[in-house]
């Protein structure tokens, strides 16, 4: 079950007629919702673990001209993220779904001895992904709102409980369908002519700013949402007797 604090409205007059108070809460609604954006999807350093891998294959290979060298050293990147990471004791969420990616794609590079098919697992995935997000759009479980739920701490009360809320996440779903879609629109073309310089110079390069972009949009979506309704936990009725 869930509630929502009382003395709503109430609030909400003080800060119409607080100009100095509206503001604080604006800014403090602002970087909320950039918070938790940037959490839901790693953060900076997510984004790094993500991108510099698939940098560091195609240096290896213009260097080496050898896939299984530039598999290997891509490979030893991802591995030592997550041991940085593990050693730090942060989360290793974002660092071991990228050594898994390029662990399939160094294996599949090495088995077939051509570059290119070291960015198919990445290509595949984008595809995935974007189906997902759609679908989740299109049942009325928006994929943004189900990640963000847990993090801004209202777990899935905007479902039947806040429709505006629902409404921005579906549309911050679809943002994510429109902008993602675009990397696996241009790069998979490339895929099939086999350049593959040209191939990794651009997944490198549409590796951040498109989830830049896509994280911001989220941002300017969430602030002209409604406030998430917090969940409640059922821990504090009392016991049967």
């Amino acid at each position: 079950m869930s509630n929502q604090p009382g003395g709503e409205a109430a609030a909400q007059l003080d800060l119409a007629l607080d100009p100095v108070a509206a503001e604080a809460a604006r800014k403090a609604a602002s970087k909320e919702a950039a918070d938790t954006v940037l959490q839901a999807f790693g953060g900076v350093r997510g984004m790094i673990d993500m991108t510099l891998p698939g940098l560091v294959f195609i240096v290896t290979y213009n260097v080496t001209h050898q896939v299984s060298t530039s598999a290997w050293a891509a490979l030893g990147l991802s591995a030592l993220f997550v041991v940085a990471r593990l050693a730090k004791r942060q989360t290793i969420q974002h660092a071991f779904s990228g050594v898994f990616g390029v662990a399939l794609g160094a294996w599949i590079s090495m088995k077939s001895g051509k570059a290119e098919d070291f960015y198919l697992p990445g290509l595949l995935w984008n595809v995935g992904y974007c189906v997902a997000l759609a679908t989740s759009a299109l049942v009325r479980w928006p994929m943004i709102g189900v990640m963000l739920g847990p993090i801004t701490g209202e777990m899935f009360t905007w479902r039947k409980e806040n429709p505006g809320r629902l409404a921005a996440y579906t549309r911050a779903t679809w943002a994510w369908v429109l902008i993602m879609g675009l990397k696996p629109v241009i790069l998979f073309p490339l895929y099939f002519t086999h350049n593959v310089n040209l191939l990794g110079w651009l997944k490198v390069a549409l590796g951040i700013p498109p989830l830049l972009l896509a994280m911001y949009v989220t941002w300017q979506i969430l602030l002209k949402a409604p406030p998430p309704i917090k969940a409640q936990l059922d821990d504090e009725e009392e016991p049967a007797t």
